[in-house]
This record gives structure tokens, sequence and C-alpha cells, in this order.
């Protein structure tokens, strides 16, 4: 299976801080924030990575390179602009090939062991969900069963870690668009499947956030 990590948002709400250094750059114990998911990738035998990249992109392949190091092979899919996640997932589809991929964003930290994730037969997608955190109690999708849908109470947060078929993109055409509506359309019909992780977390996506962070993995 290959991996690709979202390192394109400009990373906004986390100014000054990205003004000149890309957001999956931004050191957390020592070690930049996207180094834990490509380790934890090759952790788990995911030997093929694609990372797209847009604002200060080149800092991201300057401090990556081929990937070597950690014994994986990095594919860069530049954008200019930057084409939101769905956008950027269609556009690195051939360099994703054609069996299911998992996606992961570069502004979380988790511990989920990446080998474990599964696409189940029929399905389109496969999300990891997550008890609601303080800045988002509204949560996002509901599992019921290992279907994911979007009514319903109970609800959980995506943590942005997914496996996805390609099948999931029939009929995109080129340019920018979130991802969000292809997964409700396919939920629709039930072609969407979920898990729960009750792990270690984080969604980085504040200066308080990353600081909180840092001393969570410094102490």
């Amino acid at each position: 299976m290959k991996a690709m990590i979202l390192a394109a948002g400009r990373g906004e709400r986390m100014r000054p801080l990205t003004d000149h250094t890309p957001k999956p750059l931004l050191p957390v114990a020592g070690k930049p924030l996207i180094e834990y998911h490509i380790e934890a990738l090759a952790g788990a035998g995911i030997r093929e990575l694609v990372i797209n990249h847009a604002h200060l992109g080149k800092q991201i392949e300057a401090a990556l390179g081929d990937g070597s190091r950690w014994g994986v092979t990095i594919h860069y899919s530049a954008e200019s602009p930057a084409l939101e996640t769905g956008g950027g997932i269609f556009r690195a589809l051939p360099l994703l090939g054609e069996a299911p991929f998992l996606v992961v964003n570069g502004d979380v930290w988790c511990e989920i062991d990446f080998a474990g994730l599964v696409l189940p037969p029929g399905r389109l997608a496969h999300l990891v969900m997550v008890p609601n955190p303080s800045h988002h109690p509204a949560g996002d999708f509901s599992l019921e069963g290992d279907a994911l849908v979007d009514v319903g109470s109970g609800r959980l947060t995506f943590s942005g870690i997914g496996l996805y078929a390609p099948a999931l993109f029939t009929g995109c055409d080129s340019g920018a668009f979130p991802l969000g509506p292809l997964l409700r359309s396919a939920m629709a019909a039930g072609e969407v499947s979920g898990e729960a992780f009750f792990g270690r977390w984080s969604d980085v996506g504040t200066p308080q956030r990353l600081a909180a962070l840092e001393q969570s993995l410094s102490g």
C-alpha cells in the first residue's frame, strides 16, 4: 500500500510561525512534525509515499529529500495554488496507483498503528474517528456498526487519517475541491466505513496546540 501525506495547507491559524516555515516542518520535541508520520509509515511497512505541497513547498523537498534516510521513497506533488484536500488527492492519483491508499493530514499527530488499517471490501473509504476535542465539540460523523454516516447522535471527529479507493474520485475534474462532499455522497450510498481510535491524537492547528503537544512529548 502507498500513502499520501497532505502538506499543502497555508497554516493561517498557525501564523506567524508559518510565515517562513511550512506547517509540516514546524518542530515538535526536536523533530519536524511530518517526520513522525514518515517514521510511523515506514514502521508499518509502507515504502512509497507521496507528499503534496504548495506554500514554501521547496523547503519540504529540501528537508525530506527522497526519503532514503527512513527507508522509503518520497514522490512530491507540487500545487500552485493549493488544491484543497480533494483536489490535492485527485492530482496525485497517478502517483498513488490503482490500489487503495492511505492519506494522513500533515498537521495531525497520532500514535495509531497504520499497519492495522484496512479498507473493507465494497467500501470506497474508511475513516479513523476520534473523540471530539474541545475545539470541535460537535464532531463530524457517526458510526453505526462499522458504517460511517452523516446523521445521528454520538458523533465523532474525523482524525485526518483515512483509506481511499481511487474509484472515490471517479468523475472528478482537475482543480481545487474539498473532500467532504465526496465522502458524504459515498456515505449516503453505504460505501464508507470507519473505526474509532481512543489513543493519543492531536490536531496541531494553532500555536497553543503545538505548544501543548510539545509539552506532552517532552515531559
